[in-house]
């Protein structure tokens, strides 16, 4: 079969071109070439965060690889049948298990058979979903389209030292997607707030909360409820310090979310106020998607049948590039911004095309 060519450095220009590229082929067997890995990056190249999702889908779907190695520009990548059973990657230090996920979980769901995964690294890390976001926003849109997996969090990892440990079970993959409309929230049924702190003071986590549910009540008129994790300190076992925060608001129809983390220096106030401020950002423009969600719903869309029409709440350089790369892969898909555009609400229609 021929090869796909890709230019990484299309769009945006990051990782998640490559991450996206490999998962497609993964789920519609086209083998891909991709150059141009990251050029457009200060350290250009595959890293190993990017290392360990290629290493990850092609080990569940028996691939062979060429340039899989950390700085290579250019990535070759055959895959074979996704295939299910019991899987364990490692990131390196606190590389993103979240952005792995986001690489796997479509290629897992058209597994021949139940999978689990165990993967360590870092679970809530700067520039990636937080692993929340993942389990309360993400598995909750993927569950709208037929799609459940598990997801349990082991231990946290946090920049620098990472060390957490998330184990994700698919015990049905569906072997397809639904098409949907994400269009209409219909009524806020509830508001959630996660806020952890590892490592660190009980009352960060509880800062964190009271600062963000303090904005959210007054802004959308209902009490959130609260979960706090923290740790005695002799009893806590991560490698090191760290906090953050995940917000998810559940509507009749949809889920939006938001997360922000903790960082020296940086007051537990401020952590939860920004993503508190973030959720209302989005909510604010009455789209069905947050600005996080409208870059990775598009891709399961993409390999749903039937038409699918998204209201997302920012159309980012990154969702713009994710939704041409598609077409290269999945010829049979296609899409149309219908209002709004790049930096700004947006609304697209997806011609999805299941695997053949």
């Amino acid at each position: 079969m021929k090869l796909v060519e890709i230019d990484g450095s299309m769009g945006e220009g990051g990782g998640q071109i490559l991450r996206t590229a490999i998962s497609l082929s993964a789920v519609t067997g086209k083998p891909v070439r991709i150059y141009n890995v990251r050029v457009k990056r200060d350290n250009p190249g595959l890293r190993p965060q990017h290392l360990t999702a290629v290493k990850a889908i092609a080990s569940v779907c028996n691939a062979r690889v060429k340039g899989a190695e950390v700085g290579s520009l250019t990535l070759e990548f055959y895959p074979g049948e996704v295939k299910g059973g019991s899987y364990f990657f490692d990131v390196g230090t606190a590389g993103s298990i979240p952005l792995v996920l986001q690489a796997l979980l479509p290629v897992l769901a058209f597994s021949k058979g139940p999978v689990t995964v165990r993967v360590r690294g870092g679970t809530d890390v700067p520039m990636a979903p937080t692993i929340d976001y993942i389990r309360e926003v993400l598995r909750r849109l993927t569950l709208m389209l037929g799609f459940n997996f598990k997801v349990k969090v082991e231990m946290r990892g946090h920049y620098p030292k990472g060390g957490g440990i998330v184990v994700v079970n698919v015990d049905e993959p569906p072997g397809s997607f639904k098409p949907r409309e994400f269009t209409r929230r219909g009524g806020l049924e509830a508001l959630h707030i996660r806020s952890h702190a590892v490592r660190l003071p009980k009352h960060v986590a509880e800062r964190q909360a009271n600062s963000a549910a303090s904005i959210l009540k007054s802004r959308l008129g209902l009490e959130p409820n609260i979960d706090l994790e923290y740790y005695e300190a002799h009893k806590d076992p991560h490698l090191g310090p760290g906090s953050g925060i995940t917000i998810w608001a559940l509507y009749r129809e949809t889920v939006l979310g938001s997360d922000s983390l903790g960082a020296p220096g940086k007051r537990a106030e401020i952590v939860g106020e920004e993503a508190a401020r973030s959720l209302i950002e989005d909510l604010e423009t009455g789209a069905a998607l947050d600005k996080h969600a409208s870059d990775m719903i598009p891709v399961y869309l993409a390999l749903a049948p039937g038409t699918s029409t998204i209201y997302g709440a920012k159309l980012t350089t990154h969702a713009h590039t994710v939704l041409e790369l598609l077409k290269l892969i999945n010829e049979n898909y296609n899409y149309e911004i219908i209002e709004g555009g790049t930096g700004k609400p947006f609304k697209a229609v997806i011609k999805g095309a299941p695997p053949t």
